[in-house]
């Protein structure tokens, strides 16, 4: 079986998965790709030298019988639609982050794909397939450390542009950790609580760098998450789980130790892309293999969405307030109550 992928949106994330579906990946095919920009779309079908239609919209590829999944990495804002329509038309959807730009719009999703009575979307939260967080994963699950107490844990970035403002690190930063932590401790989150330090002299006007968020879960886990988006030295992903018994920490990513110049070093990453290369490439075939296996998508459904686009509210609003903010999602729906084989 080959899943047939119609794709909307061809920026940079949208040209990486058709890349890695057309060259890296098995059991999957580019059949079709839309773009605001149509230029950029067939700019994108002559790169990658696709046998593929353009379609003038998402409507159209959507409507396209050939098209079994649509891959959706357009602009955030555009994504409810894309998806609501997909579903409604009873297609698979891939969907980058977010899965809609409000709670309102993800619960428009959710019952969507409810009354198709089956599982079609995964959200793109890839960290659950990278192997430090999914080792972490299973170190808690075993109860080798015990309960979870606390969580440390960091994003940092060496610097962003002008167009990063300080809601953008919940939006675009934190939420990586947000599905992540949630993921790995199976608990959901009650309240958030944002303090901003000392400012750094390299973030601009309009961006308060660093930030710190504290978020308590309904079991009393307290996570203290560090947004630091010009730290200058590189890209930095750090996660310590402290348990009753022990701690568990996120591996540093591989690097050559070097003996050099009086010096003992190792190299750190600078750019997203490479930390996290081999999680996409996981994700995506793990979606197309699931699909193939069991009818269904087994990773990130639109619940883990939704209670995504609750939370990012709650810390924007944290953010706004300098207060403890509450975190309420509506109760979980039995369609969604499953365990997911290997990333729910």
């Amino acid at each position: 079986m080959t899943l047939r992928f119609g794709v909307v949106g061809t920026g940079a994330i949208g040209r990486e998965h058709i890349d890695r579906i057309t060259n890296k990946l098995s059991g999957g095919k580019i059949v079709a790709v839309t773009d605001v920009n149509q230029e950029s779309a067939k700019q994108t079908v002559e790169t990658y030298q696709l046998d593929t239609v353009i379609h003038p919209d998402d409507k159209a590829l959507i409507a396209d019988e050939n098209v079994d999944v649509v891959l959706v990495t357009s602009w955030g804002p555009a994504h409810e639609s894309t998806v609501v329509a997909a579903v409604e038309a009873g297609k698979y959807v891939f969907c980058e982050k977010p899965l809609a730009t409000t709670a309102a719009g993800c619960m428009r999703i959710v019952e969507a794909e409810m009354k198709q009575g089956k599982k079609l979307v995964q959200v793109g939260f890839m960290r659950r397939y990278d192997t430090g967080y999914a080792q972490l994963k299973q170190v808690i699950e075993n109860n080798e450390i015990g309960e979870p107490l606390m969580i440390h844990a960091a994003h940092r970035n060496p610097a962003v542009g002008e167009n990063y403002v300080t809601e953008t690190a919940v939006q675009d930063t934190l939420i990586h950790e947000i599905d992540v932590l949630h993921w790995l401790v199976n608990d959901d989150y009650k309240t958030v609580q944002v303090t901003f330090p000392r400012k750094t002299k390299n973030a601009h006007e309009k961006l308060q760098d660093p930030q710190l968020f504290t978020i308590e879960t309904v079991g009393g886990i307290v996570m203290n998450v560090e947004v630091f988006v010009n730290c200058k030295y590189g890209y930095d992903i750090q996660c310590e789980v402290v348990g009753e018994d022990g701690i568990a920490k996120l591996p540093e990513f591989p690097s050559v130790v070097m003996r050099k110049s009086e010096q003992l070093s190792t190299n750190i990453l600078n750019d997203w892309k490479y930390r996290f290369m081999d999680a996409y490439n996981v994700e995506i075939q793990d979606f197309i293999d699931s699909i193939a296996k069991s009818g269904e998508p087994q990773g990130p459904t639109s619940w883990d969405g939704y209670i995504a686009a609750v939370t990012s509210d709650a810390c924007v609003k944290a953010q706004q307030t300098g207060k403890k903010e509450r975190i309420s999602l509506q109760e979980r729906p039995a369609f969604y109550s499953e365990k997911i084989l290997q990333n729910n």
